[in-house]
Parts: C-alpha cells; structure tokens; sequence
C-alpha cells in the first residue's frame, strides 16, 4: 500500500513541479510505477555502491539527454522523488 502511494506521489510532485513533463511521460502506469520503483532502489544503491551509481547515473542522464528530454526537468524530478522518499 505505501509503495503504491510513493510511486503515485512521485509524479503527482513532478507534474505540480514541471507541468512541462508530462510532455514527456506518456507511458503507461505500469511503467510509471516502474521507474519510481528503480529510482528508489537506485537510491538505496548509492549508500551500497556510490562509484558504480555515479557511472550509473552519468550514463542514465547521457540516455535522456539522447532521448531529448530538456536537462531542466531533470531537477524537478530529482526534486519530487526527494520529497516523497
């Protein structure tokens, strides 16, 4: 039930953050809720292995940046997940 609501409240925060990004997140739920999920066990990771997730993450924004999503949602995002973890 909490891990329903956190995966929820992640996107609610982000879209009152950056009502820009909802542009760019139109999957389903269902992948939704997978990625709150991995950003929270990636979060878990940087305390276990903080070298690997620095390459981790640096590859991750590198993808996104690909992708063409706009660098300034990045903080917003990273900012809703703050606030609900």
């Amino acid at each position: 039930q909490a891990l329903v609501v956190l995966r929820r409240e992640v996107y609610t925060k982000f879209f009152a953050l950056a009502p820009a990004g909802q542009e760019f997140f139109k999957q389903s739920t269902t992948r939704l809720h997978f990625l709150a999920v991995k950003v929270l066990a990636m979060t878990l990771d940087m305390y276990k292995e903080p070298r690997r997730m620095v390459l981790d993450i640096s590859a991750l924004g590198l993808r996104h940046v690909g992708y063409g999503i706009p660098t300034d949602l990045f903080g917003p995002y990273v900012t809703a997940c703050v606030q609900v973890v």
